[in-house]
């Protein structure tokens, strides 16, 4: 009979770093975050316009790092890209190394290069030795029995994409985003706390070896 492994000794620490120019970038990041909770992380919510020791600290301590930003003329926001370049100290000694990563992002069209944006910040998190997590989620809304109301009906899978009109409120933020969005917080966790019980059971094994 096989001994089951042992739980985790603390929650899966994920940090949600984004950046949201009107507010719906933000609505996107709390659904995350919510999601993330959901399946047991502690989440600390990261605005990257305005990082500070406290915010560095929290992403070095983080197991996982989701990016965020609205997609701005075919990218991330400048904000973003000034927090990315940022972050170059950490990548040269590889600080943030087999953390895991992901992304989301938010347009007013439908399509409106949000890959752009998503691959981005896998490139960013490749650049960084992260480990990224895809959406793991087929398209909805690509056959015609579907609807607007599936989710991942915008049909990405670097991460999570969602679009609302130019012209609308954050309160306009399509719910279906909004609960792929929160899909990608529980999947980002579900991973992370199996890497973190894999990296766990190997360290025992090693100590086992050496001592026996």
């Amino acid at each position: 009979m096989q001994t089951p492994p042992r739980p985790l000794p603390r929650p899966p620490a994920v940090a949600v770093a984004y950046h949201s120019g009107r507010g719906h970038t933000d609505v996107l990041a709390h659904a995350v975050r919510a999601g993330a909770v959901s399946a047991g992380a502690e989440v600390t919510m990261v605005g990257v316009g305005a990082m500070d020791d406290a915010a560095w600290e929290s992403l070095d301590a983080a197991d996982a790092i989701v990016f965020g930003s609205p997609t701005y003329m075919g990218s991330a926001s400048g904000a973003f890209h000034t927090f990315a370049e940022s972050t170059s100290r950490r990548w040269a000694r590889q600080a943030w190394k087999d953390k895991l990563g992901s992304g989301f992002t938010i347009g007013a069209c439908k399509a409106g290069d949000k890959d752009s944006t998503l691959g981005y910040f896998q490139t960013l998190g490749a650049q960084h030795g992260m480990i990224w997590v895809s959406l793991g989620l087929l398209p909805g809304w690509h056959l015609s029995h579907e609807s607007d109301n599936d989710l991942n009906r915008l049909g990405y899978f670097n991460g999570a994409a969602a679009t609302a009109p130019g012209d609308l409120p954050p309160d306009a933020v399509h719910k279906a985003d909004i609960a792929t969005a929160e899909h990608l917080g529980e999947r980002v966790t579900h991973l992370t706390a199996i890497h973190l019980t894999g990296r766990a059971l190997l360290a025992a094994g090693q100590r086992a070896g050496a001592e026996g």
